[in-house]
């Protein structure tokens, strides 16, 4: 079966499954950390190369101070303690977002997390912390736009190849399948340019629910799918003749 190299996942659903049982957001939050560490490490074994995943989006600000300021310990903690598991792991720790707006103790632990995993050569796992799509976007058009103001950059060279490497995540290769849980039919704001050509997986089960079977029933239905990328079926299954003169 054909593995995807990039998975991306929106880890939704926490609070509601949370309040389903009667008990408040945050254990839902708790219990979603602890299937994230399962699911990073799950990649990994079935040599995933790139896993990558929706922690905290730009629009999160909005939600109640409280569980806001819960998820931001929540997330301090949790680099901090699976550090040395990402080492023992040789996975090296990434992330896209504006970190700068994050409280100064989970900036902290996402600094040295990344310095001590720089040299992990197996998967690559990042954090969209604080990260919204369309700002990436923004942000490299920006970019591009001073280049042509101070004369470096000629705005007729601007093509979809150099928008993709002036992304903050331009180390990632778009991926291959997006996975969403909790059942909702939409991409949240999450890896836009870099998800038109994905695969998705959307499950009802929500993000703490979900576990290893899960994962393989995705990988399985991932393995299914006939990836076209604007071409027929016929195109895809029929081997191009090279060098014949006709």
């Amino acid at each position: 079966m054909e593995l995807p190299s990039h998975i991306a996942i929106i880890m939704d659903g926490n609070g509601r499954w949370a309040k389903q049982r009667g008990r408040p957001r945050n254990f839902g939050h708790l219990k979603g950390a602890r299937v994230a560490r399962d699911i990073i490490t799950a990649c990994a074994e079935r040599g995933i190369k790139y896993l990558t995943l929706y922690a905290f989006s730009t629009e999160n600000w909005l939600r109640p101070k409280e569980e806001v300021s819960f998820l931001m310990m929540l997330l301090e903690r949790n680099i901090r303690k699976e550090r040395q598991t990402l080492i023992k792991n040789n996975i090296q720790f990434r992330v896209i977002g504006d970190i700068n707006q994050l409280p100064t103790g989970v900036r902290k632990e996402v600094l040295t997390s990344q310095e001590v995993t720089t040299q992990n050569n197996g998967m690559i796992l990042t954090f969209a912390v604080n990260y919204g799509g369309r700002k990436e976007i923004s942000e490299a058009v920006k970019k591009m736009a001073l280049e042509v103001q101070s004369g470096t950059l000629d705005p007729y060279q601007i093509d979809e190849k150099m928008i993709s490497q002036n992304l903050e995540s331009s180390f990632l290769p778009d991926p291959d399948l997006v996975i969403r849980t909790s059942g909702e039919f939409r991409i949240s704001n999450f890896l836009l340019w870099q998800s038109a050509y994905s695969e998705f997986y959307v499950l009802k089960k929500s993000w703490p629910e979900f576990n290893e079977f899960e994962l393989d029933k995705a990988l399985h239905t991932y393995g299914q799918r006939e990836r076209r990328f604007g071409k027929t079926s016929q195109q895809i299954q029929t081997p191009t003749s090279i060098g014949v003169e006709l």
